[in-house]
């Protein structure tokens, strides 16, 4: 067995707990130690979402130092190529036009797009820079080694750098998907399909409890789903209930278990789902093939992204406006519309931030209040 049959058939080992795509493409880019490194941060039980990004950055560097230098990425990175990584990837859009040299050279932005790493034109987000940066002091740490990220001249470069390259903050989801705008995708599930059925429910459990990630909905399994006593109504028959244990998050601690509960059509909502599809167990929603037939594989979380995005056009909504976080941007800016309190609002979304909870609120309030109606 070769180096890179030997590592992609590791990379495979690990797979169910980081779900990663282009795996043969990762075991020819990636070092032994690199996959050395993701299993045993498997092993020590890191968040998924968190392992999915060190792995895509990890990818992403390395692809970089070797269309950059000719060389794999060195541990540790000696700081001028931290400073030409910051060169590469935050330059003024205007000078570039002046000097063609300027920012990425056409030779290292060619072969990174080849290979599906760059896909946008133009410099990156600072975050992203900053994100990318901050992974690679990690990983230089886990091998116990030292860089030069805390290098002032680093600091001054990407402080430099961000000035320059001036762009608007965008919300992950133009638009926020609110009681209204759900309700229109909802009636596109009108029929009993498994597909209506099933996307039916993903947007109602997605947002009802919560607008909780894509991640968190394609990796939802049976076993947390808890059956809870019914909710009484004063003039209506009882309401169904459950509890979905969300375990570790992006925001929780690593002692933790998340709890959120569903109360209702939601409820009702995601058991037709599952009755319709057989599931006892493993994972609740799945893919579903042209056939109708429910596949074993569970949805990945870019296809949770992309029925919100069909939901939308099949509504006769822009879905380039729309996103799976417009669910959870959503349900707060509904809870504040509404008039919930934001610390109970909180409790379902399990925002841990009350400053980025509360954006959507105070939009709420502005959108509606008296000092944008003076005219």
């Amino acid at each position: 067995m070769s180096a890179v049959d030997r590592r992609a058939h590791e990379l495979d080992t690990i797979a169910a707990v980081l779900p990663m795509e282009r795996r043969d493409e990762l075991a020819e880019l990636l070092t032994d130690q690199d996959v050395a490194t993701l299993r045993h941060l498997v092993n020590e039980g890191m968040g998924e979402n968190t392992l999915r990004a060190l792995t895509s950055d990890l990818a992403y560097l390395q692809a970089w130092s070797l269309a950059a230098t000719s060389k794999s990425l060195p541990w540790p990175a000696p700081e001028a190529l931290l400073l030409k990584f910051v060169a590469h990837h935050l330059w003024d859009p205007q000078r570039r036009q002046e000097d063609p040299q300027h920012g990425m050279p056409t030779e290292v932005e060619q072969n990174l797009r080849s290979q599906g790493f760059l896909k946008a034109a133009g410099p990156h987000a600072p975050d992203t820079v900053r994100r990318r940066l901050a992974t690679w002091s990690t990983l230089t740490k886990w091998r116990g080694l030292s860089g030069a990220f805390t290098s002032t001249a680093l600091k001054s470069a990407i402080r430099l750098a961000v000035r320059a390259t001036p762009r608007p903050r965008k919300r992950k989801s133009a638009k926020a998907i609110t009681g209204d705008v759900l309700a229109k995708m909802l009636a596109t599930c009108s029929s009993n399909s498994l597909r209506d059925l099933r996307d039916r429910a993903i947007l109602m459990v997605a947002f009802a409890s919560g607008g909780r990630r894509r991640s968190e909905i394609a990796g939802l399994r049976k076993e947390q789903l808890t059956v809870e006593p019914p909710i009484a109504g004063e003039d209506s028959p009882p309401l169904p209930s459950l509890s979905i244990h969300l375990g570790r998050t992006k925001t929780s601690g690593s002692d933790h278990d998340e709890v959120v509960y569903l109360t209702g059509r939601p409820v009702e909502a995601l058991n037709a789902w599952i009755a319709a599809a057989r599931i006892e167990a493993g994972s609740v929603f799945r893919k579903v093939d042209r056939w109708g037939n429910v596949s074993k594989r569970t949805l990945d979380p870019k296809s949770v992204n992309d029925i919100v995005k069909q939901r939308a056009a099949m509504a006769e909504l822009d879905p380039e406006e729309f996103s799976a976080h417009g669910l959870r941007s959503g349900y707060l800016t509904e809870a504040a519309n509404r008039g919930i309190p934001l610390p109970e609002a909180m409790e379902q979304s399990r925002h841990r931030s009350v400053q980025q909870a509360s954006s959507y609120y105070n939009s709420a309030t502005r959108r509606s209040g008296r000092a944008a109606r003076l005219l």
